[in-house]
């Protein structure tokens, strides 16, 4: 299976102390959005073993069933991990500035915590989501380690010559395959799809082994595709993050209406070539090329995604938007695996075994009833608790203390 799968960054930032640092409730609804749109692409493939192939799955066919698939991957796959990726660089700003107030040594936690991020993704990886990308986070948060002192618009300028290098690698590739007649899907797509469909609805062996063979094709594909796309968004977080960019946001208004602009007419036009390279010619030079457009225009369209929500965030209804998405987005981690793990219990032997039997209408109902679970799940948690119980894990191990859990 080859996948374009969203992934979920980092609990709150750490301090010196127990305490956490102050929190920008925007920012937090920031990532209950990308959450959101994370569920949305995910659980296309743990729902169905056709998808990501190249071939559709010969059981839902009709216009409504098309007209979801289009949907999602126009306005959803590819984007939401930016997102996340962006909001991994501006975090790591807030920590490194809570070590340096406190005088603690910052180098030592954050490598435990990205040696507890691998492990969680590598965990999350074999038992529940070939597609994790939690261990890339926790390499590329090493470079991120290496070159902290970056100054701003050096780090924006390494960003955008790693989208472009990383779009002109695609559309040469897409020229050689052209004009060597090469490409296509694979002849053996369907077979290789009911046969991974048949091992995930077995036992928990026969589930883990599916996710085994699925492992390599998504190793090439986080490393080709979403690595580098990734590291230039941690890059830019951590642009915004030396110039606090989203603790002043009415100072920003101006530039987030030209992200919007930009976004929803590059960015959404990028999202329909990509969607149609995917759905209707997949497999050829043709998806490659489609490729390296959504590598530099999906990149606007999050950001629309992104200056849409601080908006609302910031206007009258403001208080509303972040009720919503602020606690989900506050518990990000545990929200992350949460939902792999149900959508495992669903679609698998795990549980229903349910892989290839729902309409895509129907997954996207389960995803948006998931996710409104959850954001009534996270604000009941957090009247009670300070963090999630991953974020809680992860910060007892790096800190390498036990903070208390419950509010007092």
């Amino acid at each position: 299976m080859t996948t374009t799968s969203d992934a979920v960054t980092d609990p709150p930032a750490e301090t010196s102390s127990t305490r956490a640092a102050p929190r920008l409730a925007h920012v937090d609804a920031l990532r209950g959005f990308a959450l959101l749109g994370i569920l949305v692409v995910n659980i296309g493939y743990l729902a169905s073993a056709y998808h990501g192939t190249g071939v559709e799955d010969p059981g839902f066919g009709s216009p409504l069933d098309e007209a979801v698939r289009w949907f999602v991957t126009v306005f959803f796959e590819a984007k939401f991990f930016l997102l996340f990726s962006f909001l991994f660089g501006y975090s790591f700003t807030l920590q490194l500035d809570s070590a340096e107030r406190s005088g603690a040594a910052f180098a030592p936690r954050f490598l435990r915590r990205l040696a507890g991020l691998f492990v969680l993704g590598a965990v999350h990886a074999v038992l529940l989501f070939p597609g994790d990308i939690l261990t890339t986070y926790a390499v590329l948060g090493l470079v991120l380690l290496a070159v902290r002192q970056l100054r701003p618009r050096t780090a924006v300028r390494t960003a955008l010559v790693l989208f472009t290098v990383t779009a002109t690698a695609y559309v040469l590739l897409a020229f050689a395959l052209h004009a060597a007649g090469g490409g296509g899907v694979d002849p053996g797509a369907a077979d290789g799809a009911e046969r991974a469909a048949e091992a995930l609805r077995g036992g928990p062996a026969s589930v883990i082994g599916a996710h085994l063979d699925q492992l390599p094709g998504v190793a090439v594909l986080l490393v080709f595709f979403q690595a580098p796309a990734a590291l230039a968004a941690f890059l830019l977080g951590l642009a915004a993050g030396r110039g606090r960019v989203l603790g002043d946001l009415a100072a920003h208004r101006r530039t987030l209406v030209r992200l919007q602009w930009a976004g929803f007419t590059v960015g959404l036009l990028g999202g329909v070539v990509y969607a149609h390279a995917s759905l209707v010619r997949p497999g050829g030079a043709y998806q490659v090329l489609a490729l390296g457009i959504d590598v530099v225009t999906a990149p606007l369209l999050a950001a629309a995604y992104a200056a849409t929500v601080l908006r609302l965030a910031l206007g009258r209804h403001g208080g509303r938007t972040t009720a919503v998405l602020g606690p989900v987005g506050s518990v990000t981690l545990t929200g992350y695996l949460t939902q792999s793990l149900v959508c495992a219990l669903l679609f698998t032997g795990y549980g229903a075994g349910l892989v290839d039997r729902v309409p895509p209408p129907g997954v996207l109902a389960i995803a948006l009833a998931l996710f409104a679970a959850q954001a009534v799940g996270a604000r009941w948690w957090l009247r009670r608790y300070r963090y999630g119980p991953l974020e809680w894990l992860l910060r007892a191990w790096t800190t390498l203390t036990r903070p208390p859990l419950r509010r007092s």
